[in-house]
């Protein structure tokens, strides 16, 4: 939030839309290789070491690389570098600098992804996935809200070094917190000892071959592509589309809709998806499409702050009917790359779709951009709802089936 808020002002108003949005499509391709390599690693990582110890060791980068970003917003060298784009295109070099340090941040948190997702049937039985899953990424939506809105805050009255200190303080929580964990998150192999190479490829292989989780795959890749294509210049939208160049405002925005997805982890679970998971996630894919649209129809702040807690509600939902159908139906010592082989499938191109953001504001401005990708949406979850079979019967019946609906 506060690297997209940073970047998005770096430039003067009139280039904001030009430059500034290749700017911020930029930071989304810096942290494209690492993310894509840490995802392909993760799941055997976190099925071959110490589940405890992995999260604590990549955490610890991620402290370390905000920590450097601060450094690069204390001292904002202001030199200019020319760079391939448009005529006169250039990045200043603070902003240059902040690329590898959000690509550290992005691969590290990409790394501790599958080792905590994982974890959790380690601690709760197989009926409460859903549940524990809703409380336990309901608590982090909501301090993230609260971060949010704090970080909006910070940036209204002080330098953005300052907001990153957010981030950093959280960061420095979760490692605190890791240290009192006593659960043994240790993996128990079977078989003999293979290359990390060859136990990443078997993540892919179990993904094959299950059609429906294959299509689930290709769903999410296709939704996120789209969703990185509009969400990316949300500090645009905020700041050129509905005229408020306050941080607060966009602190308010990105709150909103982070309290959209908390209360969604707490709605999901309510609603018993368990033998339909793939037909509400269908469901849900439609309703966040239409709420991207809709904020490209509205330029009032009072209406956007709602439909952004619509559209935040969707990707709650559908996170925790993917954890608590992954959870249930996959074994302990195939979780970790099953989860990471998903991660790298459904999240390859939100890199692309930030870039490929940049580009579409660059030729059709913030409102097409809107309208373009969550029509997008809309029709693309027509066509899975009508041709992804294996997907609309993916399910499972919690505590004891072992037959997830799967082909």
């Amino acid at each position: 939030m506060v690297l997209l808020y940073c970047i998005a002002f770096a430039y003067p108003a009139g280039e904001r839309t030009t430059y500034g949005a290749l700017a911020l499509a930029f930071l989304g391709l810096a942290s494209t290789l690492p993310t894509l390599a840490g995802a392909f690693f993760s799941g055997a990582l976190a099925d071959r070491h110490d589940r405890a110890r992995l999260m604590k060791t990549v955490n610890l980068v991620s402290l370390l690389a905000t920590a450097g970003l601060a450094v690069d917003l204390v001292f904002l060298p202001s030199q200019r570098v020319s760079v391939p784009g448009p005529s006169g295109f250039y990045l200043p070099l603070w902003v240059l600098l902040l690329y590898p340090g959000w690509a550290l941040v992005a691969a590290s948190t990409t790394l501790f992804r599958p080792a905590f997702n994982a974890s959790v049937p380690r601690l709760v039985p197989p009926a409460s996935f859903p549940r524990a899953n809703g409380l336990i990424y309901a608590t982090a939506a909501g301090v993230s809200a609260a971060a949010s809105l704090g970080v909006g805050i910070v940036l209204t009255f002080v330098a953005p070094a300052y907001a990153l200190s957010v981030a950093f303080v959280l960061y420095f929580a979760t490692q605190v917190t890791l240290l009192f964990v006593r659960t043994d998150l240790s993996v128990s192999r079977r078989g003999p000892d293979r290359s990390l190479a060859k136990e990443a490829t078997e993540g892919y292989a179990y993904l094959a071959h299950r059609r429906s989780l294959l299509q689930l795959t290709v769903a999410a890749l296709v939704t996120n592509f789209l969703s990185a294509v509009a969400l990316v210049e949300l500090a645009l939208y905020v700041a050129s589309w509905l005229d408020l160049s306050q941080g607060f405002w966009y602190g308010a925005i990105v709150g909103t809709s982070t309290l959209g997805v908390a209360v969604g982890f707490v709605v999901a679970p309510r609603l018993h998806f368990e033998p339909r998971a793939g037909r509400a996630i269908i469901i849900f894919t439609l309703v966040m499409g239409l709420a991207i649209l809709a904020l490209g129809l509205v330029r009032s702040i009072w209406l956007a702050i709602p439909i952004v807690f619509v559209y935040g509600l969707m990707p709650g939902m559908i996170t925790t009917v993917f954890l608590s159908t992954i959870q249930a139906t996959v074994p302990d010592e195939m979780m970790g790359r099953v989860f990471s082989a998903d991660e790298v499938g459904s999240m390859a191109l939100i890199p692309v779709g930030q870039y490929t953001g940049g580009l579409l504001t660059l030729s059709v401005g913030v409102q097409g951009t809107y309208l373009d990708a969550g029509g997008a949406i809309v029709v693309f979850g027509l066509i899975i709802a009508a041709a992804f079979g294996s997907m609309r019967r993916l399910g499972y019946r919690p505590p004891d089936a072992t037959d997830p609906g799967m082909d």
